[in-house]
């Protein structure tokens, strides 16, 4: 992993830090310490991980020295919890969802007065 890979991983993390937090500063660790209370404990961690990564990615010598794996994990973590449902897919999904219910009350409906006709032999 190069250091501009591990800048654009803290840079994402920061972003979505201030769109979903509204977390203030420049910096991932400032919008951190802006918001860390209302991050779970595993998501700041990690986040705290990416901000070690940055500072080791400034020097060739120590970015060598870093778990890849670990910092992997961790922006994988950091996304996965700031990564917003967008307010699109929420529509999209509560439309489905009660049209899927409407859709199954009139089948069931459908299929009740089908078996009542049947029973009383006028099909």
């Amino acid at each position: 992993m190069n250091p501009t890979t591990v800048h654009q991983m803290t840079e994402r993390v920061s972003q979505l830090l201030l769109q979903r937090l509204g977390a203030r500063g420049h910096t991932l660790q400032a919008r951190l310490q802006s918001r860390s209370r209302a991050l779970p404990r595993r998501v700041r961690r990690a986040a705290e991980v990416l901000i070690r990564a940055e500072a080791m990615a400034a020097s060739p010598k120590m970015i060598r020295q870093v778990d890849m794996e670990e910092i992997s994990n961790a922006y994988d973590l950091c996304l996965h919890y700031l990564q917003p449902l967008g307010a699109g897919a929420r529509l999209r999904g509560m439309v489905l969802s009660i049209t899927a219910s409407a859709l199954f009350a009139l089948l069931v409906t459908a299929g009740a007065v089908t078996a009542v006709l049947a029973w009383r032999g006028l099909i």
